[in-house]
């Protein structure tokens, strides 16, 4: 694979993974009355369900950030992909709005990782200036529409 094509993989994955979890932190305030009514729930309860993806999400993204210095960016984004998707499912399956909690906490820790290291490998992809700025604008500008 040409190095041109590589650095191309490299932004749509780091596009994707960004913009993946940037719209579930916004997507779910949709669903919050028919969450409340189908699981029973208080207007705190469900409010959770928003808040400890947020509260995860801002505590660990410098973390994330670390992790993907220490044991590899990639590495690191692939765990944080993975984690979210099977966080992803365990929401989708919840019974509970305290295991639905319990699985948007761990969708915010996954988030944290995901969204920090994607911007890093658009960065390491790119390392002229003028297609780095390029590269950077175009995950800045999928990542804030999503």
């Amino acid at each position: 694979m040409r190095q041109h094509d590589a650095r191309r993989w490299v932004l749509i994955a780091g596009v994707l993974g960004s913009s993946m979890a940037f719209i579930d932190a916004t997507a779910v305030n949709v669903i919050l009355p028919v969450l409340q009514n189908d699981l029973r729930a208080t207007v705190a309860e469900v409010q959770w369900v928003i808040e400890a993806y947020q509260l995860f999400l801002a505590a660990l993204i410098l973390l994330g950030g670390a992790l993907g210095d220490r044991f590899g960016r990639r590495r690191v984004f692939a765990a944080g992909v993975f984690i979210f998707a099977v966080a992803s499912a365990a929401c989708g399956m919840a019974s509970s709005v305290e295991a639905l909690n319990i699985a948007r906490a761990a969708q915010g820790v996954a988030a944290a990782t995901v969204n920090v290291t994607s911007l890093a490998l658009v960065s390491a992809a790119f390392p002229d200036p003028k297609l780095k700025s390029w590269a950077i604008g175009i995950w800045t500008a999928i990542a804030s529409t999503a």
